[in-house]
């Protein structure tokens, strides 16, 4: 963590790593430790022992055993072929999709501000129950999965995340789905 010169980092495994749901990892420099509260006044560890700072309770330790494959396997492909194989998953729906009048692709088109995550919004559409409902029907009609996410600006979005082993025929499944959504919603 002295490369990122950061006193705090923490990261998900699922999404980069392609760890199981779940695994993860918090780095708290030693001379930070005190920045961060105890996890509800946990008192099993000392305040000066990192693990006061979360608790976690009940692990699935065969998702936690999984994880140097995953690391494993992340190191095998390289980093730079993964991200190009994810950001021309993530490029090619979003490409057949700008035309829609009332979508707004929400992550900037600048490949050095995404990786393949992208958020999307259909205007007038920014309620927990409306992306939820607009989330429903990808899932029911298309067999698309996405998820409903909270928004910073202007409300609720929806995420569209493609993974290693979608191919080019689901980032098109995708764009057909949304452009049908933005019909519908």
């Amino acid at each position: 963590m002295t490369d990122l010169a950061s006193p705090f980092v923490g990261f998900n495994l699922h999404k980069w790593m392609g760890a199981p749901l779940g695994c993860g990892f918090m780095y708290i420099r030693k001379d930070r430790l005190a920045s961060i509260d105890r996890h509800f006044g946990d008192r099993d560890y000392g305040a000066e022992d990192v693990r006061s700072r979360i608790h976690t309770g009940t692990a699935n330790s065969a998702n936690y055993l999984a994880v140097p494959a995953a690391l494993d396997f992340h190191v095998a492909l390289g980093i730079q072929n993964k991200q190009a194989r994810l950001r021309l998953l993530r490029d090619r729906w979003v490409q057949q999709v700008l035309d829609v009048p009332n979508l707004q692709i929400l992550t900037p088109e600048d490949p050095l501000t995404y990786g393949a995550i992208t958020a999307f919004r259909l205007d007038g559409n920014n309620t927990s129950q409306q992306t939820t409902a607009i989330t429903d029907y990808l899932l029911a009609e298309w067999g698309v999965f996405t998820v409903r996410r909270g928004g910073v600006g202007a409300g609720e979005v929806i995420r569209v995340s493609p993974a290693l082993y979608n191919d080019v025929r689901d980032a098109d499944l995708v764009a057909r789905a949304v452009r049908a959504a933005a019909r519908r919603f």
